[in-house]
């Protein structure tokens, strides 16, 4: 009877064992490409919008990730073999996204190893290699596409310190490869942006440096407000820059081109340094009193958003030291503000990466109680802030006028935000054939506050190098109008990927062990440099009482109070040794359990529970 149950069991298990191989080989087959995403932050699932723009590819593309693999084994710098991992990363995203394309995505990796030919094709599609080889040979990791017309796009190193973009840049990439010319993107301003005849100056202009940045990299069409019916077809992205005054048909024709899908991006001022169409040389108070607001009533109030033309934010916080007075230093001006790294969202591309934002007497933003549209601030002060009135920065620009009677109201002021949702029209008493009266989905309109930050003033330096004109830029208002016009030129499904995780996790666990260890390790160097101070000061007294023919000398108190001293001094340092023992010893216990738990505790726990579900169906059976 032994002897059956015995072979019973063995039999069960061998076709536990049979079962278990054939469902690991029908699941390989069934459940090809499958993944199931357990990270905190989703990392390997794709967004929605990238998953829209590879479902969209209507032809196949070539991908190449250059990577010098060989270089990199050979390193022992922390920074390459992180590449090494990134690297990883990089290329299960793009098997990833070569998946949901259904093969659509031909996607190979190269190791351009030094003065080969795969090296000379890498850098003549524009990826950078960086010197950090083991002999100062350069690293490549860089990504080249290609559609079936020859047009091409790289990204020219993958930063692991901008892993959180690393699906957006991938997803514009092949973006781009879809398009076939540089996006459209019309101009609507009241302010003489773009070069030509300067009437303020009575002299030819090369333009604003920001409009010239826009000019390389996009098809700009200006537009005439006076006579704006519509925007044209073709139009990706409208720049609204300063729109004094605009006639309900001109807010309109911004109305309809919003709900039809395109992208805006509109700069107001309640007070536009910029704006000389008020100035007259023979009056010049008139000119200093005349309005520098814009504004967009109609469309802000369909929108849900709250705009006072009429009050400029002062910032204690983040106002620039200028220099109003030669003969003065400069002082902190709270109408001109500074915002730095830490004050721009990291996780979103317009602001990413960028160092320094500079603007001028700007405006704020609110979303209105009953709004059903969501604003998402991109830049704003910090509580140190209040609004005055615009009238009182026109006429007076002393940083110490404007500071007088400062109080602060706690708020923080909304000076650029995203926009989102699905819009409604501002005029719904309007209808025609092609009159729309909501969006079809939903959307996103950028909102800037202010204008001057697009001026050279606040920005860039442009100088003459022998008939050149060279920009030195100190600030990044530049890039940041580069970064949102080119994240609106795109399709709503770019605009949609948004900054995610990064896939460096941090043990938390093994920083708080260490941050104990460093609080017990600095409570012993405090008790030490105690009792040397306690020692020294016997030491001194004790030598205070002795003749000048004595000082030399060491009394035996002395002497027993320096060797009372050396050995707990000894004994402290032994202490601290010990912490730093015992740091070590808990983060390798720490190691062990989860190793254990990792590798042999789930093993451990089928392995029982099938031994108990055997031992159960034998008791079974045998009843």
């Amino acid at each position: 009877m032994l002897s059956t149950r015995q072979s019973l069991t063995g039999g069960a298990l061998a076709l536990l064992a049979v079962l278990f191989v054939a469902l690991v080989l029908l699941s390989n087959q069934l459940l090809r490409g499958a993944r199931l995403d357990l990270t905190e932050q989703s990392l390997y699932t794709l967004a929605d919008g990238t998953r829209n723009i590879l479902k969209k590819l209507d032809e196949p593309l070539q991908l190449t990730l250059y990577f010098s693999d060989k270089a990199t084994a050979e390193s022992n710098r922390t920074d390459v073999r992180g590449l090494r991992v990134y690297f990883e990363r990089v290329r299960e995203l793009l098997e990833e996204m070569n998946g949901v394309a259904g093969g659509k995505i031909r996607l190979e990796v190269v190791d351009p190893v030094a003065y080969s030919e795969a090296e000379d094709r890498a850098v003549a599609a524009g990826v950078q290699g960086l010197p950090l080889g083991p002999a100062g040979e350069k690293i490549f990791f860089g990504l080249v596409g290609s559609n079936s017309t020859d047009g091409q796009a790289a990204i020219a190193f993958f930063d692991p310190s901008k892993e959180t973009f690393l699906e957006y840049d991938i997803a514009k990439l092949i973006h781009d490869l879809t398009t076939t010319k540089k996006p459209s993107v019309a101009l609507l301003s009241s302010l003489n942006l773009a070069p030509g005849f300067d009437p303020n100056s009575m002299q030819m202009s090369d333009g604003w440096a920001a409009y010239q940045q826009l000019a390389q990299l996009f098809e700009v069409k200006a537009l005439d407000a006076n006579n704006l019916k519509s925007i044209p077809a073709d139009v990706k992205v409208l720049v609204l820059v300063h729109p004094k005054q605009l006639s309900d048909d001109a807010q309109y024709a911004i109305d309809q081109f919003v709900l039809r899908g395109g992208h805006l991006l509109a700069f107001v001022d309640p007070n536009a340094e910029t704006d000389f169409a008020s100035a007259d040389p023979s009056n010049p108070m008139a000119g200093m009193l005349a309005s520098k607001a814009s504004d967009l009533p109609a469309l802000f109030k369909a929108w849900g958003v709250e705009y006072d033309a009429k009050h400029v934010v002062l910032d204690r916080e983040h106002a620039l030291a200028v220099s109003s007075n030669p003969d003065a230093p400069p002082s902190r001006h709270p109408g001109i503000l500074r915002f730095g790294k830490a004050d721009l969202p990291q996780n979103d591309v317009v602001s990413a990466n960028l160092d320094t934002l500079i603007v001028g007497s700007a405006g704020a933003f609110k979303a209105a109680k009953d709004s059903p549209y969501q604003l998402v601030p991109l830049l704003q002060t910090g509580s140190q802030a209040m609004t005055v009135p615009a009238e009182r920065v026109r006429m007076s620009q002393d940083p110490a006028e404007l500071l007088n009677g400062f109080a602060a109201s706690g708020e923080g002021y909304v000076l650029a935000a995203r926009l989102q949702g699905k819009f409604k029209t501002a005029f719904p008493n309007r209808s025609g054939p092609e009159h729309l009266a909501e969006a079809k989905d939903s959307s996103e309109i950028l909102l800037v506050a202010d204008t001057d930050l697009l001026s050279n003033r606040y920005w860039v330096r442009v100088q003459n190098f022998f008939g050149q004109k060279l920009l030195n830029a100190f600030a990044d208002n530049g890039d940041w109008l580069v970064n949102a016009v080119d994240n609106l030129a795109g399709s709503s499904d770019l605009i949609s990927i948004r900054g995610r995780g990064t896939s460096y996790r941090p043990f938390t666990l093994v920083e708080q062990l260490k941050l104990a260890a460093d609080d017990r390790f600095r409570v012993k160097e405090q008790e030490l440099q105690r009792e040397l101070g306690e020692t020294e000061r016997k030491l001194v007294e004790l030598q205070s009482g002795k003749s000048a023919d004595q000082k030399q000398l060491l009394s035996a108190e002395q002497q027993r109070e320096l060797e009372n001293f050396l050995k707990r001094k000894l004994q402290i340092r032994k202490e601290l040794r010990e912490v730093r023992r015992q740091l070590d010893a808990d983060i390798d216990t720490l190691g062990a359990w989860l190793k254990f738990v990792n590798i042999a505790l789930l093993p451990i726990a089928i392995t029982l529970g099938s031994l108990l579900y055997l031992a159960w169906g034998s008791r079974r059976a045998a009843v």
